[in-house]
C-alpha cells in the first residue's frame, strides 16, 4: 500500500481529527500522555513549525473530510553542535496498523530532515529520533528495521502526595528561596541554558521555544515554581512546575509535572535540587494535587536519578530514543 501519494500537508482544520486520533492511540499505546483540542492547537501554532513542509496526514477517503488515520512531523533544530539532530512525531491509528503505512512515513521523515539538513546545516552530520514507550513492541520492530537504533532511554517516575507534608529542606548557605516571579523569567532562563549545557542534546534554549512551551505555555503553573537566588539576585538554581489538564482529565487525578530543574555548575552540590524539590512537592499537596510526575534521563549526568530516588520517585514507564544518522 502505497501512501507516500496520499500524505497531505497538515492544517489549523486539522485540530478536532488529530486529538481523536491521538486518543484512540494512546487507549492502544499507553505512553501516559494524553492531549485534548487546546493540546493540539498549541502544537500546530508552534512558532518554529513549518505546518505547510513538515507535517502531513493521511485520510481514510478522498478530500478534507476524510478521517484522519495517520500522521508525522518533523522538528528542526535551531542551534546546532557537532551533529543537527532533527526530531519526527508520528503516529498510525490502531485498526489501520500493519499495512506498512508506519515505514512509508519514517521514510517521508528520514527525507524531510535530510532535505533539511542539507539546505541548512550540511556541513555536519545530522540525525532523525524518534520516540516512544519500551512496551510498544512495534514501533521497535520498525524502527529496527528501518535501521534505527536506540540512543537513550528516559524514566517516567511518579511521586504519590498522600503522604502529608515534608520535612523542610535549609536553604543553601548564600541562597534565598523565592516564588517564581517573571521579574526573573529571562535570568531563569539563561540559567536554564547554562545548567544543561552539559546534557545530551542540549543547544540551547531561545526566547521562542521559552516563550511557547515554558514559562508562556498553558500549562506552566508559577505558583508550585521557585527559585534559589544568590546574593546578587542572580538565579542559582530553579523549579518550573506544569500541571496538563488532558492527564488529569484521562485519569480523574490531579498531577503536578516536575518540567524542569535546574541547577547552576558553580551551585552543585550543595542541595539546592533536594531544597527546590521539596517545596514544591509540599506546595502541591497542599493544593491538593494527587501526585508528582518527572521524565529523566537515565544517564543524566549531574545524578538527578538519585535524587529522585531518595525523595520517594518510583518508575512507572521507560521511553526509548531511536536513531538513526541521515544520508
Amino acid at each position: 500500500m502505497d501512501v507516500t501519494r496520499s500524505l497531505r500537508p497538515l492544517t489549523m482544520a486539522d485540530v478536532q481529527a488529530l486529538a481523536v486520533l491521538r486518543e484512540a492511540v494512546e487507549r492502544t499505546d499507553r505512553t501516559g500522555m494524553h492531549a485534548d483540542e487546546a493540546d493540539i492547537l498549541d502544537e500546530l501554532t508552534d512558532p518554529k513549525l513549518d505546518l505547510a513542509r513538515n507535517a502531513v496526514g493521511l485520510r481514510q477517503g478522498e478530500g478534507a473530510g476524510g478521517r484522519l488515520v495517520a500522521y508525522a512531523m518533523v522538528y528542526e533544530p535551531d542551534h546546532v553542535r557537532e551533529i543537527a539532530r532533527f526530531t519526527g512525531a508520528a503516529a498510525v491509528h490502531p485498526a489501520w496498523r500493519h499495512r506498512g503505512i508506519g515505514t512509508q512515513l519514517l521514510a517521508w521523515m528520514r527525507a524531510r530532515a535530510g532535505a533539511l539538513r542539507a539546505e541548512r546545516h550540511a556541513r555536519v552530520p545530522g540525525e532523525l529520533l524518534i520516540d516512544g514507550a519500551d512496551t510498544n513492541e512495534g514501533l521497535a520492530a520498525l524502527a529496527a528495521g528501518a535501521g534505527f537504533a536506540p540512543c537513550r532511554h528516559w524514566f517516567g517516575m511518579a511521586n504519590e502526595l498522600r503522604y502529608g507534608p515534608r520535612t523542610a529542606q535549609p536553604v543553601p548557605s548564600g541562597l534565598r528561596l523565592v516564588p517564581f516571579d517573571e521579574t526573573y523569567d529571562e535570568a531563569t532562563r539563561t540559567a536554564h541554558n547554562e545548567a544543561f549545557r552539559d546534557h545530551w542534546n542540549h543547544t540551547g534554549m531561545d526566547r521562542t521555544d521559552w516563550d511557547t512551551w515554558i514559562t508562556g505555555a498553558r500549562s506552566f503553573r508559577p505558583g508550585l515554581s521557585a527559585l534559589l537566588l544568590d546574593a546578587e539576585g542572580q538565579v542559582a538554581a530553579y523549579l518550573l512546575a506544569d500541571e496538563y489538564v488532558a492527564d488529569g482529565a484521562a485519569t480523574g487525578r490531579r498531577s503536578c509535572t516536575i518540567g524542569h530543574l535546574g541547577t547552576r555548575p558553580a551551585h552543585r552540590g550543595r542541595g539546592a535540587a533536594h531544597t527546590l524539590l521539596t517545596h514544591t512537592l509540599t506546595e502541591a499537596a497542599r493544593r491538593g494535587y494527587a501526585r508528582a510526575e518527572l521524565v529523566v534521563d537515565t544517564a543524566n549526568p549531574t545524578g538527578a536519578l538519585g535524587l529522585y530516588e531518595r525523595m520517594g520517585f518510583a518508575v512507572e514507564r521507560t521511553y526509548v530514543t531511536y536513531a538513526r544518522a541521515l544520508d
